[in-house]
């Protein structure tokens, strides 16, 4: 697997590419797009990171895998290739937007709008075989995607991180500055979303918050 991130992201997490816990990931997502289907096309594993700079980054919406499912997976959490069916968790996050600042519902599932106006969309895992939810667990993703949480919340200040479940909140213990507005609340998955998600107020709050330190609100929808 060969590392092809925006440069910023690669000065930023340098050190944590010559670890041996990420030389052994690499070796093993390499092997896995040689035996089996892998997503997202290996082009766009770090496609969040190549669309939102360091120095863009606003806001930042964790993730856990990416889709499973043919041709959905792009590199951005909760968002899924233009055409496709919307997901469920997507369709929540929608209906929130919508609910707390107005719009109709989108007829796309591709958020790449939002990584356009600085929304940094993480998965835990970057990686995942088709079909098989959670296979690329355990493997070294989540020790790097926390170093990019720990790196980026001490690099950047005053950024907005949304975490929606449990997995997320605990995966924000790794923010280490104190400096940013935090938003926690149930996952928008239909087993949970009643539970927290829906009426959570999260996009409001993050573009007050944004007007507050005089940087752009984001467009939502």
């Amino acid at each position: 697997m060969k590392i092809q991130i925006h440069d910023s992201w690669k000065q930023l997490l340098q050190s944590e590419f010559e670890k041996p816990y990420f030389l052994k990931l690499r070796d093993f997502v390499k092997e896995e797009y040689k035996k089996h289907t892998i997503y997202p096309p290996a082009k766009f594993i770090f496609r969040a990171f190549d669309m939102v700079p360091v120095e863009k980054v606003k806001v930042v919406i964790l993730g856990q895998d990416p889709y499973h499912g043919k041709g959905q997976a792009h590199g951005l959490c909760f968002s899924v290739n233009e055409g496709l069916r919307i997901p469920p968790s997507l369709l929540n996050i929608y209906k929130e937007i919508m609910n707390e600042l107005g719009g109709t519902m989108p007829k796309s599932g591709d958020l790449s709008y939002l990584a356009e106006q600085g929304v940094l969309l993480l998965n835990s895992t970057l990686t995942v075989r088709d079909g098989l939810a959670g296979s690329h667990q355990k493997q070294g993703w989540e020790i790097f995607t926390d170093a990019v949480i720990a790196r980026l919340s001490e690099k950047k200040s005053k950024l907005v991180y949304l975490l929606w479940g449990a997995y997320a909140i605990r995966k924000g213990e790794h923010i280490k500055s104190k400096d940013h507005l935090v938003l926690t609340s149930a996952h928008p998955s239909p087993l949970s979303a009643s539970r927290g998600f829906l009426g959570n107020g999260h996009f409001i709050k993050t573009n007050q918050y944004l007007e507050s330190i005089k940087q752009k609100p984001i467009q939502w929808i």
